[in-house]
C-alpha cells in the first residue's frame, strides 16, 4: 500500500493498526512531568513560509532549539483546513468500525507496494480523503525541513536535495486505542524512535502521547487544529547527533477511545543517509562521523522486521556515543 513515482501522488504506505503491544511496565507518576507552554516549542508555520525576514529568522532559530532540546514541537497556522482534519479522523474511525472480515480485505505486511498510491476503499471516500490529506501534510513536512536545514547552518534546500525528497517516502499510520479499564497495566505503544526525518501527528482530542526528556516521560497535551511533530532517526544521523530522534510511547486510558494519525516522512528509498559532510568541519577542527551511511530502504526494512525497542535500530549504525 505505497507509492514511489514521479506522479503527483505522494509516496505513501498506508497502515491501520489496532491497539498494539502486550502489557508493559505500569506507569510511574514520579517519572512524569507536564509540558508547559513556556517549554513546548510552538512553531507558527505561516511565519516560516510567508513571514518577514525577522519573523522567519526567529522561527528557524526556534525550530533548531526544539530539535536540539526536545526532538518535538507543535505546529500551528499550517493552512490545512479543520474540515479536512476532521474528515480524515472520521474516515479512519469508519475503517476501524468495519466488521473484522472487511478490514482483513486490506491486510498486508509489505512495507513497499509500488508504483501506485494505495489505501483502503472502505469506508467510501477514505481513499480520496487520505490522498488529499497526505499531499497537504507532505508539503508542510518539506517546508519544516527547509527551516531545519537552515537551523543547521546549511542551505535551505540541502535536506530536500541531498535526500531526494521529491521522491521521499511517506507513511500513513492510523492507530486506535480503545478504552482500557486498567490503563496502569497496559501500554498502547512501547517506547521507540521513528525512522525517517519528521513525523506529523494529529489525534481525536484524547491525549496519550508521551515523549522522553532528560530521562523522564513527559505528557504531551492536545491542542485543536495543530500538528504534533517529532524528529526521526535520519535527522539525527544527518545532523551527526546534533538533533536527536525522540523516544516516545502511547498510553491508554479509562476515559475514552483515543485515535491518532501519524504521517512519517523520510528520504527516497535509494538515498544513502549519513552525516552531512558540511557539519563535520568547523573552526575547531574536523568532527568524526558518529554514524555509518545506510540506504534508507535497508534501514526501513531492518526496523520493520524487528519489534519496537527504543533506539535499537539506530544503535546499529552508530559509530560512537554522541
Amino acid at each position: 500500500m505505497a507509492a514511489e513515482t514521479a506522479s503527483p501522488f505522494p509516496p505513501i504506505h498506508f497502515l491501520l493498526n489496532h491497539l498494539v503491544s502486550p502489557p508493559s511496565l505500569p506507569l510511574t507518576p514520579s517519572l512524569l512531568i507536564s509540558i508547559l507552554s513556556r517549554t513546548q516549542s510552538c512553531i507558527d508555520y505561516s511565519l516560516l513560509i510567508s513571514g518577514t525576514p525577522g519573523q522567519r529568522s526567529e522561527i528557524v532559530h526556534e525550530l533548531g532549539r526544539a530539535c536540539e532540546d526536545w526532538g518535538f514541537f507543535m505546529v500551528i497556522n499550517h493552512g490545512v483546513p479543520q474540515k479536512l482534519l476532521s474528515s480524515i479522523l472520521d474516515g479512519c474511525r469508519g475503517f476501524f468500525d468495519l466488521e473484522e472480515e472487511e478490514k482483513q480485505e486490506f491486510k498486508g505486511s509489505h512495507v513497499f507496494v509500488h508504483p501506485v498510491f494505495y489505501s483502503p476503499t472502505k469506508p467510501a471516500g477514505l481513499s480520496e480523503i487520505s490522498l488529499e490529506y497526505s499531499q497537504r501534510v507532505r508539503e508542510i513536512a518539506r517546508g519544516l525541513l527547509t527551516g531545519i536545514s537552515e537551523s543547521l547552518g546549511l542551505e535551505g534546500s540541502y535536506i530536500d536535495k541531498a535526500l531526494n525528497l521529491e521522491r521521499g517516502k511517506q507513511i500513513f499510520i492510523a492507530n486506535l486505542y480503545p478504552t482500557c479499564p486498567q490503563p496502569e497495566l497496559a501500554m498502547g505503544m512501547p517506547p521507540h524512535s521513528d525512522h525517517g526525518l519528521l513525523t506529523l501527528l494529529i489525534q481525536n482530542g484524547i491525549g496519550g502521547l508521551q515523549i522522553q526528556h532528560k530521562g523522564k516521560w513527559v505528557n504531551v497535551g492536545t491542542h485543536p487544529n495543530s500538528f504534533l511533530v517529532n524528529t526521526g532517526d535520519h535527522l539525527e544521523i544527518l545532523s551527526n547527533g546534533r538533533y536527536k530522534s525522540v523516544l516516545h510511547r502511547a498510553m491508554v486510558n479509562s476515559n475514552g477511545t483515543r485515535m491518532s494519525i501519524a504521517m512519517a516522512h523520510g528520504p527516497s528509498l535509494d538515498s544513502v543517509v549519513s552525516p552531512a559532510p558540511e557539519l563535520l568541519v568547523s573552526s575547531e577542527g574536523d568532527e568524526p562521523a558518529a554514524y555509518i551511511g545506510m540506504k534508507y530502504k535497508d534501514y526501513l526494512e531492518l526496523q520493520q522486521s524487528n519489534k519496537l525497542d527504543g533506539k535499537s535500530c539506530l544503535n546499529r549504525v552508530r559509530i560512537s556515543a554522541v
